[in-house]
């Protein structure tokens, strides 16, 4: 038999064992947690900007023919348009949880940019998703007659085609064989 000084022994030798092994699985999450969490870190901050040939392309098509910009420049210009995006972002965002929405519409921008202080960008914008909104439902009317237009003419028939009535067929009269229609000699 075991005294009780032997077992104290024994199960706090156990516990601390225990202790260890808590502590080094532990130690294995926070740096599984840290290595997850520098990975996400880093691919969100490169998600989080624009594609710099697409920034490249914008800058381009407002300047001269004949200039050319920087990489430094683009860049920077990259990192300044995407943190103004999220940020306008951001802020409808925030507007559409209030409202208990999840998809941010062009209105919440507009109304972001107002609350932000950019009143000067937002009724430009205003103007331009009023026009796109127009130019888009031309877009999809057009679409639809073509559509309405493509579907008639599916169902009349064309020239050279069979109408839906049958054509009576036409046989050869009755007295005439094969040997009196002529032989190839």
């Amino acid at each position: 038999m075991m005294s009780s000084e032997e077992s104290r022994c024994r199960s706090q030798t156990s516990s601390d064992l225990n202790g260890v092994g808590d502590v080094e699985s532990t130690k294995e999450e926070v740096e599984r947690t840290a290595r997850q969490n520098q990975y996400v870190a880093e691919l969100r901050e490169q998600d989080r900007w624009l594609p710099i040939n697409n920034v490249s392309r914008l800058m381009k098509s407002t300047l001269p023919a004949t200039a050319k910009v920087s990489k430094d420049a683009k860049e920077c210009m990259q990192e300044c348009v995407s943190e103004f995006i999220s940020f306008v972002t951001s802020e409808a965002s925030d507007r559409c949880a209030a409202d208990k929405r999840k998809t941010i519409n062009g209105e919440d921008i507009l109304i972001s940019l107002h609350a932000l202080g950019f009143e000067n960008y937002a009724e430009v914008l205003k103007i331009y998703l009023a026009k796109y909104r127009q130019q888009q439902a031309l877009k999809n009317q057009m679409w639809y007659e073509e559509e309405e237009t493509q579907a008639d003419k599916d169902t009349e028939p064309q020239q050279g085609q069979a109408s839906w009535e049958p054509v009576p067929e036409q046989s050869e009269p009755a007295d005439q064989s094969v040997s009196e229609q002529g032989s190839p000699d």
